[in-house]
């Protein structure tokens, strides 16, 4: 698996070669001049969340100076905290995988910068990448101010869930036992394909026909294999459904409600 050190580091060494924006030292966070970063959201502000094909998504830095804002670029990275991500490139997003910043300006001084990347579990993403990541940014202005934050904020990384439900027999006579089966999988970035999530916990759900609040009965855990399988009472007609609370690796599902007439 290839990683590569990203684009930012090439780009400030020939810059400060050339007598442009300075290059920052390797081993902490730096700022040089009056620029100040305001935010860095990534994703729209929620988890990336990978299946077994490409997921591109977009990060974005807001920054003011008052020669106004010339650059920008990040880096998605892992790591522990206090490391210096330029140290580890094995822990980096790969080059391949990023487009240049597209900085639009708000005023004079404040502009966004936005930046695309793409996680591509067929080349590079493996099940072991599922987590927290770090994301580094640097700026630099129209008058060679520049600031750098190695771990400005953190980003989820997440393999995609599926949950299933079947509830049987249907229709059943009230009073009798159901029983309602399913399964939890989850993306394999290894395999590209959806294996079984093993031994999590996960709530049977009722909700009333007529009513709009699913009530958890019960919570059972997942098989080797993610499956799922308990019993139950039929005491009205009404919808049965499973529900996961997700993980740090794994995001939250529910799967969709099996209506069972009760007669």
């Amino acid at each position: 698996m290839r990683r590569h050190r990203p684009a930012i580091i090439a780009a400030l060494a020939a810059a400060a070669a050339l007598g442009g924006v300075a290059a920052p030292a390797a081993n902490a966070d730096e700022t040089v001049g009056d620029i100040q970063i305001s935010s860095v959201v990534v994703n729209g502000g929620k988890n990336i969340v990978v299946d077994t094909a490409d997921k591109t998504i977009t990060v974005s830095v807001t920054a003011t100076d008052p020669s106004g804002i010339w650059d920008a670029d990040f880096y998605l990275w892992r790591g522990p905290d206090g490391s210096d991500p330029h140290d580890s490139p094995d822990n980096i997003l790969p080059n391949e995988n990023t487009t240049p910043a597209d900085c639009v300006a708000s005023s004079s001084a404040t502009s966004t910068c936005s930046k695309t990347f793409t996680f591509e579990p067929d080349w590079w993403v493996t099940n072991a990448d599922a987590g927290t990541w770090k994301v580094g940014v640097q700026v630099s202005a129209n008058d060679d101010s520049w600031a750098e934050r190695y771990a400005y904020t953190t980003t989820r990384l997440q393999r995609h869930s599926k949950l299933t439900v079947n509830a049987s027999p249907e229709p059943i006579a009230k009073g009798k036992t159901l029983t309602i089966t399913g399964k939890l999988t989850r993306a394999n970035w290894d395999t590209l394909d959806y294996r079984g999530y093993t031994n999590q916990p996960v709530k049977l759900q009722f909700r009333k026909a007529g009513t709009s609040t699913y009530t958890t009965v019960k919570t059972v855990n997942t098989s080797s294999t993610g499956d799922l399988k308990t019993t139950a009472t039929a005491s009205a007609d009404g919808y049965w459904r499973w529900n996961f609370a997700g993980t740090s690796t794994t995001p939250a599902v529910s799967a969709t409600g099996d209506f069972v007439d009760v007669q």
